[in-house]
């Protein structure tokens, strides 16, 4: 008995080594098999005809227009106008002068210690160039365009009328820029008036007036049917709070021209609102900023703005070469003054170009004169 088991035992090592033996045998023939039926593994009669697919791919990249970089990020600057036929960009005035024109703008835009938006479109030709045109930047009284802007829509919709009579009362006094907080409780002002006196005076008592008379509701849901994306507008935007607030109305330079141009060529609401908007903003009584850099007999349809931290001018501006929109915002402001002067340095530039003149990169001694207000250069 106790031989069987030795023997049992002795025997089982032999047959293990025979299959260790056996699977050793068959690994080559496996590594063989898989290698062949591997589909993921180029077979050698692959390799020239991958090399020729790449080939040909490469040589189509070669032919392929390449598409332009990206401008970068801290300007968008397009020129929609090509040069003339036959011609080289360099070769033609008014296009040197336009790109010595927007070459200065970006220039003193980057400069400037402060954010800053820029749109310009030549309404004549049909160039357009902007600077950080989608930035969002607090609206100020830019905001009162789309609000009469709304009224008239208001109007065509036959809800309300320009000879419609609006009573003044105590709720609807508010401080800052006009002059109806000052007037008696019951007067009575038509809604030619207060649009007149909302634009011209940037008057906020007037402003309140047309908020209540039209709706706050009615006017966000006006300013989408415009083709405001960004403009929008808040109760709490409309306080004169320095600090900021927990809704702010924004606006950007893009949104703003685009109300402008639609203005200008009259299809805001219909060609008569659009005429009598437009006649409206040209009575702004303000002759700072973009208006102060204008020769005499240029005219001038604009809104300015200036609140929490914000200055901004937004104008069509009409001149013996052609008309243009120009949009100038500005934002995280610490001296208004230098602001405001810097909107009329940016005007005096766009002037200079229709004006004809060559030498755009004479800067009528703006940065002399903020070297001497604020101790800095733009440069």
């Amino acid at each position: 008995m106790s031989r069987i088991a030795t023997v049992h035992k002795s025997s089982r090592p032999a047959s293990v080594d025979a299959v260790v033996l056996l699977a050793i045998a068959l690994v080559p023939s496996c590594y063989y098999l898989g290698y062949k039926l591997d589909w993921n593994m180029e077979s050698p009669e692959d390799v020239p005809q991958m090399a020729s697919v790449i080939a040909d791919s490469a040589k189509e990249d070669e032919e392929r227009p390449t598409a332009p970089e990206p401008a970068p990020q801290t300007a968008s600057a397009v020129v929609a106008e090509p040069a003339p036929s036959g011609a080289a960009a360099g070769e033609d005035p008014a296009t040197r002068r336009w790109n010595a024109l927007v070459k200065q703008l970006q220039h003193d835009a980057i400069a400037y210690p402060g954010r800053v938006s820029l749109f310009l479109k030549d309404l004549k030709h049909n160039r357009v160039w902007a600077y950080q045109p989608d930035d969002l930047f607090p609206s100020a009284s830019l905001i009162k365009v789309p609000i009469m802007a709304a009224v008239f829509d208001k109007i065509h919709r036959g809800e309300l009328t320009l000879q419609t009579k609006i009573a003044l009362r105590r709720r609807h006094r508010v401080g800052g820029s006009g002059s109806l907080k000052w007037a008696k409780d019951g007067s009575k002002y038509t809604v030619r008036q207060l649009l007149d006196h909302m634009i011209d005076e940037s008057d906020n008592t007037a402003t309140r007036m047309m908020i209540e008379t039209v709706g706050m509701g009615y006017l966000q849901q006006a300013f989408p049917r415009m083709g405001l994306v960004y403009t929008e507008i808040f109760p709490e935007g409309m306080s004169l709070q320095s600090s900021r607030v927990a809704y702010e109305n924004y606006t950007t330079a893009r949104e703003m021209a685009l109300i402008l141009e639609k203005i200008y060529r009259g299809d805001m609401v219909d060609r008569f609102s659009s005429e009598v908007m437009l006649d409206i903003m040209k009575r702004q009584k303000s002759r700072a900023r973009l208006a102060k850099a204008l020769p005499p007999g240029w005219e001038i349809a604009h809104k300015t703005g200036l609140l929490r931290g914000a200055c901004h001018d937004s104008a069509v501006i009409f001149s013996p070469d052609g008309d243009f929109v120009f949009v100038v915002l500005t934002g995280q402001n610490r001296n208004y003054h230098r602001a405001k002067d810097f909107i009329t340095h940016l005007g005096r530039l766009t002037v200079s170009f229709y004006k004809g003149d060559e030498n755009l990169l004479a800067k009528a001694g703006f940065r002399a004169k903020a070297r001497r207000r604020s101790g800095s250069d733009f440069n």
